[in-house]
């Protein structure tokens, strides 16, 4: 389907109550693929080998090692199929349609048996309360084609607003990836320091996982499509550990908030799509929330920032915002 959604520089309009039905089902479709990646890639730090990565034209796991040689899966949302590539020239697609998860999930492993990838997952779905192993959930799931065109062309302008925020920092920072257990796209900075043991939980996610994870000081920022607990589409903010006076701390652009109840902060969706520059204006809200962490965290702001934009002028690098 070929839709101004795909043309036009304005970012796509999203209702929750009406992505609600479509990203529930892609939420789970996402698990069994980045459940897949989780057993075929050797652990990196902070869970990093587990998510999916943005191209342009949906979701990809990238390449993963197997008994052959490397392979790939891929959601194709121009075309609306799960693409299985393998270096031996296996080549196999599933059409993304409403279906079960049970239906999807035995199609999925029948198409990777025939393209040779020998693999078992643990198949009860992550950080989901009241979580049904994919092979036992019959239920009949939705999937808008149209909703989830709008959702992916929001998550491709927000994949480029982060990856040149992420360019701002010479410390340790994270590729721009999507996680599959939340279902959020993210971006994470480190202030090269130590963490104190975390001691959050998320259901069917292993404690230990959870500390690795947040075993170093972060400020991260994410987008999130949000849940029936929260029904808004939102940017968030937060850092770990965090300083009784974070939340206090100014952050731009109007509209942003301070939520004491998550400890993060958030923007909704709606004023970054509405707004005359939206990148700019997602921009001054990762930035300043970035700040509201590293000042109240005692970062070396100094050491672990960078302008490299005269590398950009004398070397002629293409800007995209």
């Amino acid at each position: 389907m070929q839709d101004a959604a795909f043309t036009s520089d304005k970012w796509p309009v999203l209702n929750y109550d009406e992505l609600k039905d479509t990203l529930s089902t892609v939420h789970l479709w996402t698990q069994i693929v980045g459940k897949i990646r989780l057993r075929k890639m050797p652990w990196l730090n902070h869970s990093w080998h587990v998510t999916l990565y943005v191209t342009p034209y949906g979701l990809s796991t990238g390449s993963m090692p197997y008994e052959h040689g490397i392979f790939q899966i891929d959601f194709d949302f121009h075309l609306h199929q799960l693409m299985m590539i393998t270096s031996t020239g296996k080549r196999l697609a599933i059409e993304l349609k409403p279906r079960t998860i049970a239906d999807f999930y035995k199609e999925v492993f029948e198409k990777l048996h025939a393209s040779g990838v020998d693999v078992i997952i643990h198949t009860t779905p992550s950080e989901m309360e009241h979580a049904v192993p994919f092979e036992e959930d019959q239920v009949q799931r939705a999937y808008d084609r149209q909703q989830m065109e709008n959702y992916w062309q929001a998550l491709v302008r927000v994949h480029n607003v982060f990856t040149r925020f992420r360019s701002g920092f010479t410390g340790k920072v994270s590729p721009v990836h999507f996680f599959w257990g939340a279902f959020d796209l993210a971006v994470t900075r480190f202030s090269g320091k130590d963490a104190p043991p975390h001691q959050g939980q998320a259901p069917n996610m292993p404690a230990e996982v959870m500390k690795e994870a947040y075993s170093k000081e972060v400020s991260s920022c994410g987008f999130w499509p949000g849940s029936e607990q929260f029904p808004h589409v939102v940017f968030y903010a937060y850092c770990y550990p965090v300083s009784a006076t974070f939340g206090e701390q100014p952050v731009k652009p109007e509209g942003a908030f301070y939520s004491k109840e998550m400890g993060e902060f958030f923007l909704h969706y709606d004023t970054v799509q509405q707004a005359d520059n939206p990148e700019e204006t997602l921009l001054a809200f990762l930035q300043s929330t970035y700040e509201a962490a590293a000042n109240t965290g005692n970062w070396d702001r100094q050491a672990l920032e960078c302008d490299l934009s005269k590398f950009e002028e004398e070397y002629g690098c293409f800007r995209t915002l």
